[in-house]
């Protein structure tokens, strides 16, 4: 049997990949992307304990993240404050996406440890995806490509206001 090699080009990706080879100081993009303005780091809401953040490479159009700020690497480390924050912007996550872009379902989930699936392992935070009929197509099992079919900065403008309507202006 023919072994094919398939390209797909995607300069996007280099710009992440030459980020993490180029640090030195190995600081955590969760730690570091608060100290920020929101719209730079694509910081949707901000609470006491945690922020719900654009992932910048996406699973799906719409993905985001809530991250406490405190760095700990797994759901046990937290404390019960910093536990009901998250599920409380977990649910207001749902709210917002299911308000701007009416997806026919999620998944949720927290990868715990690089062995489970996790890029950033040492600082735990929960996946929001929003999922629709259809939206796995043949791009991925035939082509081994996902297409994301809206850019993050985009996504990012049009959930913002619907996050501060939900939070008020504190977000």
């Amino acid at each position: 049997m023919t072994q094919w090699l398939r390209l797909l080009y995607a300069p996007w990706r280099f710009t992440y990949i030459k980020s993490i080879s180029e640090k030195k100081d190995h600081t955590c993009i969760f730690c570091e992307a608060p100290k920020r303005d929101d719209d730079e780091s694509l910081i949707l809401a901000r609470g006491t304990y945690s922020y719900v953040i654009m992932n910048l490479y996406p699973y799906n159009t719409g993905h985001v993240m809530v991250v406490p700020y405190r760095h700990v690497p797994s759901l046990e480390d937290l404390d019960e404050s910093e536990a009901a924050e998250i599920f409380k912007f977990i649910k207001i996550s749902m709210k917002a996406l299911r308000e701007a872009m009416n997806p026919h379902g999620f998944n949720i989930g927290v990868n715990i440890g690089r062995v489970a699936g996790a890029g950033i392992d040492k600082h735990v935070h929960v996946h929001i995806v929003p999922r629709w009929n259809g939206d796995a197509n043949f791009m991925p099992v035939i082509g081994g490509v996902k297409v994301i079919s809206q850019d993050v900065r985009e996504t990012y403008r049009l959930l913002k206001p619907i996050y501060k309507k939900y939070l008020g202006e504190k977000v």
